[in-house]
């Protein structure tokens, strides 16, 4: 398919403007470019017909079953986005005052106390714009209150060998060393390797429950207790936070400080850019370091921003993606307490449906009952068959269907991690079941075709190695 840049021809344009009824001003010498931009000469039908194909080529959670593991492409109801696009809040500037901006201030405070609610956290910030940003912003809190305490001795994170791998590279960010400790064959951290990894120097824990492999770690309380008795903080990755919101809370388990990924778990689908949104909650006595403003009442109901007294600073401008948290905030309303629990309680019965189903197919990394997604192991399969992991997620690009991820977490080397998510019917398990024992039956029967999987799609199987090694980032265009 051709760029837009390869469309058109020198001269062509849509842009049909009125007569300029003001004095016109030209723009000074010195900020002007060298030479005009390489805009596309098209126009308006070749712009809308290039467009309308380039759609047609994507597939998204409006196209089909789209399972991947630890990520939640959820369905966005457009009510949602009804909200989000209401004058009132997307034709406001962040500058101005409280009064003209009282209804934004009274989505950030209902958002956060939510947010509260369901983390078991006392406040929030919602400015970090990801998962990863969210991360850090927790870490500095971390940072910033033991440095404060004069506990600058504390300089290590604990990281789950299971954990994901922003994990680490957060911590490294916020410039502490990461020790990483095993999980052991129930796929939970291993207790007592925990217990030899604590000591005078370390400042935390990052983990997510229920975990990478999709499974609650029964020792959890045990696990935070650890921590706290050495003096370290508990951090939540709140990536896998669909399986139990409303049903328990972070805070409970004995975490400090968490994020929660708007667009994984309240209504906004990721991928393809963004955006996100990791909302960071904490304790009370990690609250005077909260960065960037949250919200506080005047009197009387009165909204305004408030900058904690030992703030680690802005991590965004201004408030974060604000149209996120208005989704966030509709999608929370109108679930109500029972709807939040019946999301969640979805998500773990359609998780363990399919595994069950497909148990006797493929080999599961942990056959017990797992939360939101379950792992397959595909490596006797592999063995027997010749056919890898890649190849049955390739294979499935072929019946219409988005693969599970792949090769993650590390811990199992050919691994397929589904998510079917809350919102599938069952029609749709059955037919995902069925798709992929379809796919067994041609890796025994049939294994040159799966190699060379997908023949259906616009692009086939690309040199994914070539790809990653000499990556074309730039398209240079020829003058005609």
């Amino acid at each position: 398919m051709e760029l837009i840049y390869e469309k058109g021809s020198k001269g062509r344009h849509l842009d049909i403007l009125p007569v300029c009824d003001v004095e016109i001003t030209e723009m000074p010498e010195a900020f002007k470019r060298n030479k005009p931009p390489a805009l596309a000469e098209v126009s308006e039908t070749e712009i809308s017909r290039h467009f309308t194909k380039l759609a047609g080529r994507s597939y998204g959670v409006n196209d089909g079953f789209y399972p991947l593991g630890s990520c939640t492409m959820k369905y966005n109801p457009k009510v949602n986005e009804e909200a989000a696009s209401l004058k009132g809040f997307t034709a406001i500037h962040p500058l101005q005052g409280d009064d003209s901006s009282a209804g934004c201030l009274k989505v950030m405070d209902m958002l956060s106390r939510n947010l509260c609610e369901i983390c078991g956290m006392d406040e929030f910030s919602l400015q970090p714009a990801a998962g990863a940003h969210g991360e850090l912003t927790g870490l500095l809190l971390i940072k910033a209150y033991l440095k404060d305490k004069g506990e600058i001795g504390r300089t290590k994170i604990i990281v789950p060998d299971s954990a994901h791998g922003t994990n680490p590279a957060s911590a490294v960010m916020s410039g502490f060393t990461v020790v990483n400790v095993p999980s052991g064959e129930d796929g939970c951290v291993d207790i007592e390797a925990l217990k030899d990894a604590v000591g005078d120097d370390t400042a935390g824990l990052m983990l997510t429950n229920p975990n990478t492999v999709g499974l609650f770690d029964k020792n959890i309380k045990e696990i935070t207790d650890i921590i706290h008795e050495a003096g370290g903080l508990c951090y939540y990755d709140g990536a896998n936070l669909n399986a139990i919101m409303g049903i328990c809370r972070p805070g409970d388990m004995g975490f400090d400080v968490v994020h929660v990924n708007l667009h994984k778990t309240f209504s906004t689908p990721h991928g393809g850019g963004g955006p996100g949104a990791g909302p960071v909650g904490c304790k009370s006595f990690l609250a005077d370091y909260m960065p960037g403003s949250t919200v506080g009442e005047i009197s009387e109901g009165k909204l305004t921003l408030k900058r904690a007294p030992k703030s680690i600073g802005d991590m965004k401008s201004f408030h974060g993606n604000f149209l996120v948290a208005v989704k966030a905030l509709a999608y929370i309303l109108t679930l109500g307490r029972d709807g939040i629990v019946d999301s969640a309680r979805n998500a773990v019965l359609n998780a363990n449906y399919m595994r069950v189903a497909l148990k006797d197919t493929f080999d599961m990394a942990y056959d017990e009952t797992c939360m939101h997604e379950f792992v397959m192991d595909l490596g006797k399969f592999k063995d027997e068959t010749g056919c890898a992991a890649i190849d049955i997620a390739k294979g499935l690009l072929d019946y219409g269907m988005h693969p599970p991820t792949m090769y993650f977490p590390l811990i199992v080397h050919e691994a397929l991690m589904a998510e079917p998510t809350e919102t599938e019917p069952r029609e749709m398990l059955d037919l995902a079941v069925d798709n992929l024992k379809k796919l067994k039956t041609m890796a025994i029967e049939d294994p040159g075709r799966l190699h060379t999987a997908p023949h259906t799609t616009c692009i086939g199987r690309p040199d994914e190695v070539c790809a990653a090694r000499n990556p074309v980032l730039k398209f240079v265009r020829e003058e005609k």
